[in-house]
């Protein structure tokens, strides 16, 4: 697929990002007065938008306004990602750093949130991030390996050479990266130049 090429199947929509194997998926929910009900994965679908993982471990995390977690990565035990968002708003990131990638160092970023409930497909060789942009969210998410603690890799967040173009905050009119909350290991990864 090229960018913005979409498949579907089943109640899912698969659409091609600028980056090979990142897939923004759109999943249709059936709701009334009651609520809502929406598969958020089936196996045959995903095999025919070209995403073929065997998920082992399944995440959930929540976070607060301005929290941003990332970049992270797994050395030796690298994991593709399916994550989604339950509750509130993020801005989520994939950074390619497969070193033969045409793509190597470029990144692409999604809105998750409660309401759109659009999922992002990132495979193995991606470091990964996402910032929170409304007061709370819920974040979670697939793994095709588990994690291994002793495995983590990081990459600066604000790192110019890749250049995010991270959104504000909700009810903010720019972004400030003076409201960004990281943990004391996020403030510590290396630029990309460094990881080469």
């Amino acid at each position: 697929m090229a960018t913005g090429d979409q498949v579907i199947s089943g109640n899912f929509t698969f659409i091609e990002t600028s980056i090979e194997g990142v897939v923004i998926v759109d999943v249709k929910s059936y709701g009334d007065d009651r609520g809502y009900f929406m598969e958020t994965y089936k196996r045959p679908d995903f095999v025919v938008g070209g995403i073929v993982c065997d998920f082992v471990q399944d995440n959930q995390s929540f976070s607060t306004r301005g929290v941003l977690r990332g970049l992270h990565y797994q050395i030796e035990h690298p994991q593709s990602k399916l994550v989604r968002v339950i509750e509130g708003t993020v801005f989520d990131v994939a950074v390619d750093l497969r070193p033969s990638s045409p793509t190597y160092g470029k990144w692409e970023g999604v809105i998750l949130s409660a309401e759109n409930r659009r999922q992002f497909f990132i495979p193995r060789g991606f470091a990964h991030g996402f910032l929170v942009l409304s007061d709370t969210a819920t974040f979670c998410y697939k793994c095709d390996d588990v994690y291994h603690p002793n495995d983590e890799g990081g990459l600066m967040w604000n790192d110019p050479a890749i250049g995010i173009e991270w959104p504000a905050l909700e009810g903010d009119a720019a972004f400030d990266s003076a409201q960004v909350l990281l943990s004391e290991k996020d403030t510590k990864h290396p630029s990309l130049s460094s990881l080469r």
